[in-house]
């Protein structure tokens, strides 16, 4: 009898086991119906996640692709972002990379799926189920799908090295909809493309613009060459298209494919369309693929990337110059100043990420305090123009043109300005004015009540400021850059000193004192910046002005690469309400005042590159709100004030290369100090007074100038 129950026993426990099995069986068949069976061939339906083949090989692509390559086999790296603009080629390139012989051997299982604006991971997973021969299942959500994916996958596992391409991710949704795939199976990489620069996935590898040779081979390829051309103008010709295609393989696929088999007329026709002010982004397939990545910014951002459409082809763009205007028009929540900065760079910062534009560093790596001139904001061609297009659509859109460009060459003024009997009434709030080293007509009239922002590139060396800025009365930065070659003398600057609201003036490359300014007695001028200009011998006569009331709002001085400055005006001593002095790159100052000691709200003084400077004045240790002193590169320094150390609020110096400037023993009273400087600054001046100084960091930074990109050298 006991063995019969035990026999029982045994075999009720049995059947439980096997009835738990097939109910867990069952839960999972639907899914999984066939994962024992993964050898098998796979139905029609199993090249849903195939690679697309290329019809022919793509051109220019074989560095890129060798660079793309060495990073994807890299062990280190298993998720991997290409990221460029729309147009560039990165569906191209990571197609061909999925084709080489080399990836094939070592990816046994390559799966590809197209992502695009709205991501439905639910989709993707049930194609890589029916791709791998299994019954698509429908997901309550995300997270069964994800459980799902992750099974599969850990099936395919093995040996087996699995590379999964997720093509045209968008950073909206982007981090909820990337956090579903796994990322503990050993041997799963993740490739995607993006138009975005954003995406916090793994790796990033980005994709440049073809080089010119490319570019041409790829333009011959296209667009054949038309009959009853002689050498001379087909090469013409050829190279204007070749350039206005600025080496996006989009474009020169699309100019090129209307060009093949078209008469010489026609293409002539096409670079006289373009010389007169043209557009390339005239086809609908190429504004399809350009405009969504304008249409995915915000309200803010659109505004700040169509205001990239003022500045002239080729510009060099300093920072400061984008983010003076934005600070004004869209920094408005910003309750200070450096709020409204902040807020500008952020919007900087956010186009560069979605790779609507490039920040270019010439020293520092990261903007600091505020301070961007170290940087250079450079954009695409074809997406300046898409700025411009955009801009020409709002304007229709919403019955008036917010931005306006005039372009004067040859002294030749558009139509549109020629209304002899009236002032030519201007309704646009930014106003860019480009002329050329010919201009010497006199100004028409302009009335001009809503302009907040004025943009005045110059190339002559002499130029009188239109009167009809007096009439700005809303005017709030004044922006002047000469592109000639040397300062331009300005004249009429009377027409700024009747504007109420003017905030901003940044002036490059022109002659101008600083006598010149006070005499404005602008009194809401809060910040003025000279980059590249010409002071003459500095006079120390200020009529008799009251600098306190005239600049009374005055807050941050810049002068930078202003090479004939030796000294300051005393005068600049009585501009109390003074916040930020920065003087960068000014070879030949010697001496700063020696009321300097008077700006008593100063917080920031920048000394940097002023090499120069032997010493800086006793009376500095009066600056009771100084938090930050900036004197690097100042090889000629010697000594800092002996009394430093009553700077109590003092809490960032910035020095490199000064390793030959001695310390007073009262740095040592200064408190929770953050020294920046290079190695040999550190160890010869700092390393020793740790011990010594109360939280006293020291941080090491190599920085170098890259004065090419300013075009100085």
């Amino acid at each position: 009898m006991l063995n019969y129950c035990q026999i029982v026993i045994q075999l009720l426990q049995s059947k439980n086991q096997l009835q738990s099995m097939e109910a867990n069986n069952n839960n999972f068949q639907t899914v999984f119906k066939k994962l024992d069976q993964l050898s098998a061939p796979s139905p029609a339906f199993g090249q849903l996640c195939s690679v697309p083949e290329l019809k022919t090989a793509p051109v220019g692509f074989a560095l890129p692709l060798m660079m793309l390559k060495k990073k994807l086999l890299d062990a280190a790296v298993v998720r991997l972002v290409v990221s460029a603009p729309a147009g560039c080629g990165k569906t191209t390139l990571v197609r061909h990379l999925c084709h080489d012989q080399d990836i094939k051997r070592k990816f046994q299982h390559i799966f590809y799926s197209v992502v695009s604006s709205t991501p439905n991971f639910r989709k993707i997973v049930q194609r890589l189920l029916e791709h791998n021969g299994h019954q698509a299942p429908t997901f309550d959500n995300d997270t069964q799908a994800a459980n799902v994916l992750k099974t599969l996958l850990e099936e395919l596992d093995g040996n087996d090295q699995i590379l999964l391409v997720l093509d045209d991710v968008w950073s909206a949704g982007a981090p909820s909809f990337l956090e579903n795939f796994p990322t503990d199976i050993p041997n799963l990489k993740i490739l995607l493309t993006s138009r975005f620069n954003s995406l916090d996935f793994g790796d990033t590898f980005k994709l440049e613009p073809l080089k010119k040779e490319h570019a041409k081979t790829l333009l011959i390829q296209y667009a054949s060459r038309p009959d009853h051309a002689s050498d001379a103008e087909y090469e013409r010709l050829f190279q204007k298209i070749l350039e206005r295609c600025a080496g996006f393989p989009l474009l020169i696929k699309v100019i090129g494919g209307s060009l093949r088999k078209q008469s010489l007329n026609q293409w002539q026709g096409q670079v006289i369309e373009w010389s007169g002010g043209g557009s390339v982004l005239n086809s609908r397939e190429v504004i399809e693929r350009l405009k969504p990545s304008f249409d995915a910014l915000d309200s803010n951002l659109k505004q700040c990337f169509l205001d990239m459409g003022l500045f002239l082809e080729d510009q060099v763009i300093r920072a400061w110059m984008i983010t003076d205007i934005w600070a004004e028009l869209y920094g408005g929540n910003g309750k200070t100043e450096k709020d409204k900065i902040i807020v500008s760079v952020k919007y900087l910062e956010d186009l560069a990420s979605h790779n609507l534009l490039d920040l270019v560093p010439l020293g520092k790596k990261e903007h600091e305090d505020g301070f961007y001139n170290d940087f250079l904001v450079t954009q695409h061609d074809i997406l300046r123009e898409l700025a411009i297009n955009q801009n020409k659509s709002e304007a229709i859109l919403e019955l008036k043109r917010i931005r306006l460009t005039l372009e004067i060459r040859d002294n030749r003024f558009p139509d549109w300005c020629l209304n002899l009997i009236h002032p030519v009434a201007v309704n646009a709030s930014l106003l860019s004015i480009f002329t050329d080293n010919e201009f010497s007509s006199p100004w028409f009239e302009m009335d001009c009540p809503n302009v907040e922002a004025l943009v005045l590139n110059i190339s002559s060396s002499n130029y009188a400021l239109p009167s009809f800025i007096a009439t700005m009365k809303k005017l709030k930065v004044v922006i002047i850059i000469n592109h000639g070659p040397g300062p331009a003398t300005l004249t009429n600057l009377s027409c700024l000193s009747s504007l109420p609201k003017l905030k901003r003036i940044r002036l490059e490359k022109v002659a101008i004192t600083f006598l010149d300014i006070l005499q404005l007695q602008l009194v809401s001028l809060k910040k003025m910046f000279f980059v590249m200009c010409s002071f003459g011998e500095v006079s120390n006569d200020k009529n008799e002005i009251d600098v306190s009331k005239a600049l009374s709002s005055l807050q941050e001085i810049d002068i930078d690469y202003c090479y004939d400055l030796e000294k300051l005006p005393n005068w600049i001593s009585e501009a109390v309400s003074l916040q930020s002095l920065s003087i960068t790159n000014c070879h030949k100052l010697s001496t700063l005042p020696e009321a300097i000691g008077n700006l008593s709200k100063l917080e920031l003084l920048r000394l940097s590159s002023c090499i120069n400077l032997t010493e800086l004045p006793e009376t500095i240790v009066r600056l009771s709100n100084l938090q930050f002193l900036d004197i690097s590169d100042c090889l000629g320094l010697r000594k800092l004030p002996v009394e430093i150390g009553r700077l109590k609020k003092l809490k960032k110096i910035s020095m490199n290369k000064c390793w030959k400037c001695e310390l007073p023993d009262s740095v040592k009273n200064l408190e929770n100090l953050e020294v920046k400087c290079d190695e040999e600054t550190a160890v010869v001046l700092w390393k020793g007074l740790e011990q010594k100084m109360i939280n006293l960091k020291v941080q090491v930074e190599e920085r170098e100038h890259n004065l090419n990109l300013l075009r100085l050298l």
